[in-house]
């Protein structure tokens, strides 16, 4: 008599393999319409402000950000800082009586008693009030500077974000091509299993591998939302824009051309003017005052004028340190701005080599997904000869797919480099 084959040390009847794979089909199914089903409602859940703009909308959008009309306003100060510094300060009126009996009040019988009217000046010295406004109108410079650095670094923020939504985009298509794939190549397994063919398991594994596709669509979706925070944090709005066309920028080298190094030299003048300023405090301040004395009746009205300068007496313990302070304050200035080269030089080169690395990963892809298309196409021509099946096709088909998701990854990660990079750089 004939034994049956136990489950458990090989292949299962029919009828058994039959209910695991219908088991494993409704399995599949459901994964495939819940993951669908979650896509669906992300996409009705997304904000409905969502707009296709052009990208010099974008960056116009962009030039309002509340950080940048912060800093604007900063050196707005800064000028009106600058017109102050350059103005004397006001005048001090005086009234009075002068010399006044107590014990014989009276204005006529004492000469010297009068009543007084005096009006005083002080003129800060010339080179002083230049240096002040100097001082102003360079902050203001390097504030400037630090307004379009602020600007080049949003603008990167800004097309990074445009990047990965399109790399969301993408491999959220392939996603569902890989899941289209799966429902014919599941159809096949089912098929198979059907015939008599020991395929239970490798329809397992295609229900392991949709499950990976679910998991990765929720991931996107995640991502999406996180992305379209973003931009609104940047442009106030979420955008379907795509990226505009980058390439590096060129550069040759020179730290003047750096964003944070034109920031660190308004810096060294910045200090410069203060040095300026410490050496004319020792130059004298001056002080005119003009005094009118009114007398009684029989005596005649008294004019004083005096004038007033400054000497630097205490110049060891006042001017001196203040010098030596402004001094130290160039020297750390000049030393930010070779650290600030270095640092800005070494992160380009960083980003540099990251994009030649992307662009290495995206030839070897490429290579491979041209490897595998002409594998496909011999089987496919072994298929249509009557020989073999069309499953080794399809897992060809997914291969390619993944490795085509690769690419947009790379890509990517290639534009966001880009982005990087040309924001260290300034505009000639």
């Amino acid at each position: 008599m004939a034994r049956a084959r136990v489950p458990g040390n090989g292949a299962c009847p029919r009828p058994c393999r039959r209910i695991a794979g219908n088991v494993l089909t409704t399995a599949h199914r459901f994964l495939r319409l819940t993951a669908l089903l979650g896509v669906a409602l992300a996409c009705l859940s997304s904000p409905p402000s969502v707009l296709a703009q052009d990208f010099s909308q974008l960056e116009a959008q962009l030039a309002q950000h509340p950080a940048l009309e912060a800093m604007r306003h900063q050196s707005a100060g800064f000028r009106e800082r600058a017109a102050t510094a350059d103005a004397l300060p006001d005048p001090v009126l005086s009234f009075g009586i002068l010399n006044f009996p107590l014990l014989d009040p009276s204005f006529s019988r004492y000469l010297p008693t009068s009543k007084a009217v005096g009006v005083r000046q002080m003129i800060p010295n010339r080179a002083r009030r230049d240096a002040r406004a100097a001082q102003a109108s360079q902050s203001a410079q390097r504030n400037d500077a630090a307004i379009d650095q602020r600007f080049a670094e949003l603008r990167a923020d800004l097309i990074v974000a445009l990047v990965d939504q399109q790399r969301v985009k993408t491999l959220r298509t392939l996603l569902l091509a890989r899941d289209s794939k799966y429902d014919e190549l599941a159809q096949i397994v089912e098929t198979e299993i059907d015939a008599g063919r020991p395929a239970l398991f490798r329809l397992a594994e295609i229900d392991v591998e949709r499950a990976d596709v679910a998991r990765g669509l929720a991931d996107l979706e995640a991502e999406a939302d996180q992305i379209r925070a973003q931009m609104v944090e940047l442009v106030g709005t979420a955008s379907d824009t795509p990226p505009p066309p980058l390439s590096p920028q060129a550069w040759s080298g020179e730290a003047s051309a750096l964003h944070a190094v034109r920031v660190a030299r308004a810096g060294v003048a910045v200090a410069e003017a203060g040095i300026h300023q410490a050496e004319a405090a020792w130059k004298p301040d001056w002080g005119v005052q003009l005094t009118y004395q009114q007398r009684d009746g029989q005596g005649d009205d008294w004019v004083s004028a005096t004038a007033t300068f400054t000497i630097p007496f205490w110049a060891d313990r006042s001017q001196a340190p203040a010098l030596r302070e402004a001094e130290a304050k160039r020297e750390a200035a000049r030393s930010h701005v070779m650290a600030v080269a270095r640092q800005a030089s070494a992160r380009h080169q960083a980003w540099e080599a990251t994009r030649a690395a992307a662009e290495s990963g995206i030839a070897i892809l490429e290579q491979k997904i041209a490897a595998i298309r002409d594998q496909i196409a011999a089987r496919l021509t072994v298929y249509e000869s009557g020989a073999g099946d069309y499953s080794p096709i399809l897992d060809g088909e997914v291969a390619v797919l993944g490795l085509q998701g690769q690419i947009a990854g790379e890509q990517a990660r290639r534009d966001r480099a880009t982005a990087r990079m040309n924001a260290l750089l300034a505009g000639p």
